[in-house]
């Protein structure tokens, strides 16, 4: 027979919590999927975009700058051939194409996104490219030949204090600069932090 005494129960090694609860922090639930995010605000600002470029059309063009906010901001039709802010005058088609296929492309990637921020950027971009590309295809001369209007031009009439611009235009710069900020915070696309990764792997 062993005299041996028997372990107490205050000498049995504790359960090891740590790995447990580091487990439980890797298989957390990802964020909801945003993508009605994404058409939700491209549906409105599109919306917002064709509504003004119309309303501009019926009632301002072939007139003069109509200044409003005390000069800030002049109204004027402008049929712009080119890219934003009148750049890339004269590649009407290649444009359109392009638009094209950045509109695919936040489709796509559209599936897989869980941030708010992201899915409002991209959004916002998915509506200007779809307002421009809009005049392109059903504004004259004719399919992927269509004039853009732009209609706000900031300080001064005629583009002189800024280019000419719409609200299409608009979306893309303020979703752009929304999507270089969160990329530039370590905000990923699918809702996770990539600048926290890169300090926990030091």
């Amino acid at each position: 027979m062993s005299t041996d005494p028997s372990p107490s129960e205050s000498e049995v090694e504790p359960s090891a919590e740590p790995p447990e609860q580091g487990a439980a922090e890797e298989s957390a639930p990802l964020p909801k999927r945003r993508v009605w995010v994404v058409f939700a605000v491209a549906a409105l600002l599109w919306a917002i975009d064709l509504l003004t470029k119309n309303l501009v059309v019926a009632n301002l063009e072939g007139k003069e700058p109509k200044p409003i906010l005390g000069g800030l901001i002049y109204l004027q039709v402008i049929r712009n051939p080119g890219a934003a802010f009148s750049m890339a005058t004269g590649m009407t088609w290649v444009l359109a194409l392009v638009a094209t296929g950045v509109v695919i492309a936040i489709v796509w990637i559209s599936r897989r996104l869980r941030s708010v921020g992201w899915a409002i950027g991209l959004g916002l971009v998915l509506a200007g490219a779809l307002g421009n590309l809009t005049d392109r295809f059903f504004r004259e001369p004719g399919p992927l030949r269509g004039h853009v209007v732009d209609f706000i031009s900031a300080f001064a009439p005629n583009g002189q204090g800024f280019a000419i611009f719409n609200i299409a235009d608009s979306a893309i710069c303020v979703g752009g600069a929304l999507i270089v900020l969160l990329s530039l915070l370590g905000k990923d696309y699918d809702g996770t932090t990539t600048r926290g990764k890169k300090k926990e792997s030091e």
